[in-house]
């Protein structure tokens, strides 16, 4: 039986947002950020249009990967997500998927290999289209540490100057995540990158 190609795609990382200008420093877009700032540092153009994504091929490390910015808009980032892994032929176990979480405090990450939605529309879409939820998943803090009286306005608003201010090592920090689970395993990255936000002791496993 013939070797696979050394090229052929382990991975595919999807952000979640929404496209156009006006959402593109909101809280819900912090998936297309991170995306952005994963791409950037190892120099994987995404310019290319694929299954209603924005798409870009490469490396991490070792491993050849495809770069995925769904451009449905949020609640429907499983039209795009599923057709996309099956051309690239890869299971749900080779997904990857950031997103902005409400129910963590600004700045938290937290790595987890399968789970639920957690009320995350754009995350039940990717659920429903896969007919599975065993993707590793890359969730991104955005609660201000005070109430939200509603939280799908707040997630559309844009983010405020402090956050702003404190974004850059946000993105820093959730790319080097992805970049950790794509090199090292999705256990090794939970250990090193999950925290309850920026400066407080890492989170136990």
């Amino acid at each position: 039986m013939e070797e696979p190609p050394q090229q052929q795609t382990a991975w595919l990382a999807v952000g979640l947002g929404n496209p156009g200008r006006r959402y593109a420093l909101t809280p819900h877009n912090l998936g297309f950020l991170v995306l952005d700032r994963v791409a950037e540092r190892n120099r994987i153009p995404i310019d290319r249009e694929m299954t209603l994504a924005l798409v870009g091929n490469g490396e991490i490390g070792p491993a050849r990967v495809t770069l995925a910015k769904p451009q449905t808009f949020m609640n429907r980032s499983g039209q795009s997500v599923k057709p996309l892994l099956d051309r690239l032929a890869l299971a749900p176990s080779n997904l990857l998927v950031v997103f902005d979480d409400l129910d963590l405090p600004w700045t938290g990450v937290r790595i987890r290999a399968r789970g639920s939605a957690g009320g995350h529309h754009g995350v039940e879409s990717v659920i429903h289209g896969l007919g599975s939820a065993d993707f590793i998943r890359v969730r991104l803090g955005v609660n201000p540490g005070e109430p939200v009286a509603d939280g799908a306005k707040f997630v559309l608003a844009p983010l405020s100057r402090t956050q702003v201010k404190e974004l850059d090592e946000l993105l820093d920090y959730g790319a080097q995540a992805v970049e950790s689970i794509i090199v090292e395993g999705v256990e090794k990255a939970m250990a090193k990158f999950n925290r309850r936000a920026r400066d407080l002791q890492k989170e136990e496993q």
